[in-house]
Order: structure tokens, then sequence, then C-alpha cells
């Protein structure tokens, strides 16, 4: 149970390193979601709420299920290319990636009448659905790097051992930074009880930080929807998301090249790393409507339940001391650290879709779609006996969170009896208030999507080809450091007051994605 609450506690906004298990970032990472979904949404900006026809419409409009007027299957695999550029005092450093996935498969069932049949049913067609949208992508990579004067995550460590002396100092290992930092000999301590770092920062080191992350929420779906009269088509969608996430990161410090400063310890390096795996599943529901105006007017909205999730936890943490003539390590492979697991419940939030087509009769559409998500409703449940750590990262989420306005639009041209051509964008705004920004070690701005397409649809066989850029950026602070707990008693001793850089990190994400389908 101690380790338990070593998580927990370095997870909190005053945690010192970025991108902590159950801190504020990971329930917007996890609560961060948009429809991957079939080529051909692809390629007009997934703007699906009013348009329907398209197996991903039960992910962001069930009532698009009412347009299918027979049944099909549809499978689509995905390149991911990915790129990052990481900006750190003044040097830049570039990462590449690519990753295989599959965003989407599905089968729909349709029962349309014809003939008579057709004239005398008020319901024109019903349609049931089972498949999977790929509704978040997590594989990135990303590495900043540069030289400071001004501090070093060292006196994180130091902080923590100065706070929690009792922690740095105990026999039986746990996670806490104090006792990394002690046990590995980053820390001294003085005849007086205080621990300092043994880092000598002021005369220049290079900093250095890299993090690997994969995996994926893949949302399996079952869905049931119906066109009313031609004028009014209805669905609803049980979706049970299955989250699967894996983030390595590592940190290193090492002297600079002309670093003179005093080093009585023989400070050479120290690296920190730290393997993450998050596994969970959850439910949720949505529920929507198109009404058909007239010929060229199809007006759409839905609503999306809140996902609650049941998740569990792991993280291995590590630390390896080099100092000029000995090294320390310390890992849970080698017994001198828990291997940690957290179980716990997240609530995401609910999400509001409103939409808009205007029919070009044969030779198209353009759509639109305004979405809205309160990520200030985020909620983290905690076992029993954690109900304060609870309570205060929920209050931080109320703080650091806000509601966005996400827009999407998007474009289908037909060219002659088979071949269609498609563009499209979206834009996805900043979830993070003032408070956010100026408090959290790593955060994100608002995203733009560009997207293009192509398709050719036959009688009984249908191809699309969908792209996507994604652009955002990202703000992080390597690490942070906590000077006092509110009483006013300073826990650092290393000299100076630490002025921690920020790394700015320019991200470009591409997708291409195939779709393959048939129909029946």
């Amino acid at each position: 149970m101690r380790n338990l609450r070593f998580v927990l506690l370095s997870a909190l906004v005053y945690g010192s390193f970025a991108a902590s298990a159950q801190d504020i970032t990971e329930a917007y990472n996890l609560s961060n979601t948009t429809v991957q979904g079939t080529a051909r949404s692809m390629g007009f900006g997934n703007a699906l709420g009013s348009i329907g026809g398209d197996f991903s419409s039960v992910s962001v409009n069930p009532a698009g299920l009412g347009v299918y007027r027979s049944s099909e299957f549809s499978f689509t695999p995905s390149l991911r290319m990915n790129s990052a550029s990481g900006q750190y005092n003044g040097t830049t450093t570039t990462d590449n990636n690519s990753h295989f996935n599959i965003n989407s498969f599905g089968l729909v069932f349709t029962n349309a009448p014809k003939g008579k049949r057709y004239e005398r049913r008020a319901w024109k067609a019903v349609s049931f659905a089972v498949g999977m949208n790929r509704v978040a992508d997590f594989n990135r990579e990303y590495t900043y790097q540069g030289k400071n004067t001004t501090s070093s995550a060292s006196q994180a460590f130091e902080s923590d051992a100065n706070q929690n002396p009792g922690n740095a100092t105990s026999s039986t290992a746990n996670s806490s930074l104090g006792y990394l930092g002690y046990s590995s000999y980053l820390l001294n301590q003085n005849a007086a009880g205080q621990f300092t770092s043994i880092v000598p920062f002021a005369g220049g080191i290079t900093q250095m930080k890299s993090v690997q992350e994969s995996g994926g929420i893949d949302e399996y779906t079952i869905s049931l929807g119906g066109n009313y009269k031609e004028k009014l088509m209805l669905g609803v969608t049980l979706g049970i998301p299955n989250i699967n996430y894996h983030r390595n990161y590592y940190y290193q410090e090492a002297l600079a090249d002309g670093n003179t400063s005093s080093n009585p310890n023989g400070f050479n390096s120290f690296n920190y790393n730290e393997a993450v795996n998050i596994s969970g599943t959850g439910i949720n529901a949505k529920i929507g409507a198109i009404y058909k105006i007239n010929d060229f007017i199809r007006i759409g909205a839905a609503f999306h339940s809140p996902t609650y999730y049941s998740i569990s936890d792991f993280s291995s943490p590590g630390i390896t001391t080099v100092h000029n003539d000995s090294s320390v390590t310390m890992t849970g492979d080698n017994g001198y650290l828990p291997q940690n697991q957290f179980n716990y419940n997240l609530t995401t939030p609910w999400k509001g879709v409103l939409s808009a087509t205007f029919m070009l009769k044969k030779f198209g559409f353009i759509t639109a779609d305004y979405e809205y998500v309160d990520y200030s409703s985020m909620r983290y449940q905690y076992p029993g006996g954690f109900q304060a750590d609870e309570t205060a990262m929920n209050q931080e989420i109320q703080k650091s969170f806000q509601g966005v306005s996400n827009f999407r639009l998007g474009a289908e041209g037909r060219i002659g009896k088979v071949f269609m051509v498609r563009i499209g964008g979206g834009y996805y705004g900043n979830a993070y208030t003032a408070y956010g920004e100026a408090n959290q070690l790593n955060y994100t701005t608002q995203r733009i999507d560009l997207n293009a397409g192509l398709g050719f649809h036959f009688h009984h066989f249908f191809t699309d080809l969908g792209f996507v850029h994604s652009m955002y950026q990202g703000m992080q602070q390597p690490y942070s450091v906590v000077y006092n707990n509110g009483n006013g008693t300073n826990y650092v001793f290393s000299g100076s007051q630490a002025t921690v850089p920020q790394a700015k990190i320019d991200y470009a994400l591409n997708n291409i994605a195939l779709t393959l389908g048939v129909k029946f």
C-alpha cells in the first residue's frame, strides 16, 4: 500500500517529472479522442455528423446508419508516419518514426424494402452494425536536449528527500525520488541531516529527455440505426473502448564540456528511466439524429456519454549514477526498486456534436461538424485509502482544463459514375486554462488537421484512400522543483534556486489509410 501511495504522490501536479502515471496530463491523453475511421471519412475531415453511409459514423453520429440501403463489410489498415522537432535551450532535435495500424473494420446488416413494401413501410431502412474504430493513437517519439547552467533535475530528488527524510533513508525499497537520489549516491546528507545534490550544474551540464510512446484506444461498437419516412434518421451505439498504452521515458544529465566547477564527489552523469504500461476497458453510449429538411439540406445532432474506464497502471522506474571511479544502478529487475501496479477508474468528458450538410445531388456534398467537449469534467476514482489524493487530483483537473470547441469541415465531389475526390480539415481547441499552462510540466496546444482522399465505388466493391496531416505543439519542462510545502520552509540546499527551461515540441503526424469494402 505504501508503494502505491508513492506512485500517486509522484503523479500529482507537484510531481517532479512530466508525464507521470495518473496525472492530469494522462487523464487528458485518455480522454482526447477523435475517430480515425475509414479512408473515406478521413478524406473529408471526419465531418460525419450528418452524412452517414459510412461505418465510421457509428462513433460520431450513429443515425448515419439510416443512410444505408445495402449491407457491407469494410476493412481499413493505415500507415502512420510521425515527426517531432524538440527545441530546448537553443538546440533542436528531430525524431521520425512510423507505425502500422488497423483504423477500422465493420460489418453492417441492412434491411431495406423495395417496391410496394417500401411504399407501405414507415421505416424505409433499418441497419445493425458491429465492428471497431480506432479513436486515439499514441504512437510517437520525441527528444529534446541542450546545455543548462541554472538547474539540475537532481534538485527535484534533493527537495523530495528534504521533505520526506524518512523515506529517503528507508531500508525498504520505494519509488520516491528522495530514496532514488540518496540510494544511488546522487545526494549527500550533511551533519544537520540536510540532503544536497552532488551535481555541479552552475558550470554547465547537458540534459536530454527522450520518450517513446505506442498503442492506442480501439472502440468496439454495437449499433442500431434506421430511416423514418426518408425524413428522420435515428441511431444508437454502445461503445466498448479498449486502452493499450506503453511509454518508455529516459532522462539523462552529464557534465558539459568545459565545466570546471568544483566537483569533489566526482560526478560524471546520471540517468532516470521509467517504463509505463496502461491497459483498461470502458463503456459508453452514443445517440444521434439526422433530419432531412429538403433534398439539399440535412442537419444532425449527437450526444456521447462519458466513458467509464477501469484501468490498470504498471510502472517500473530505474536510475543509474556514474562517478569517476564507480557507478550505481537501481531498477526493479535487480531488486532495488519496486515495480508498481495501481488500479483505478477514470471518467472522461461527455461530447455534443451538431452538424449540417449541403447536398449537391449526384455531384457530391459539403459538410461541417461542431463538437463541444468539457475536459474540466474528467474525474479519477481511486480505491479506498486514497480519497485525499483523489480529491487533490480532481481539483487540479478542474482548475487546469476547460471546455473546448472543435470544428470539422469537408467536401466530396463525384467525377463520373465511380470516382470521387475529397478534401477536408479540422480545428481542435486548446483544452488547458491559463492556470493549467502556467502550472503543468507538460501540455499541448490546439491541433489543426488537413485532409484529402479519393475513392472508387462500384456496384458491389469499393476502395478508398485517405490522408490526414495533423499539426500541434507541445510545451514541456523536463522536471520541476518544489521549494516548500506552503509553510515557508525551504527544502532546496544546492546553493541556488532552480530555473527550469521549457522545451517546445512541434509535432507533424501523417496517417495514410486504405479501405477495402464489399456490398451485399
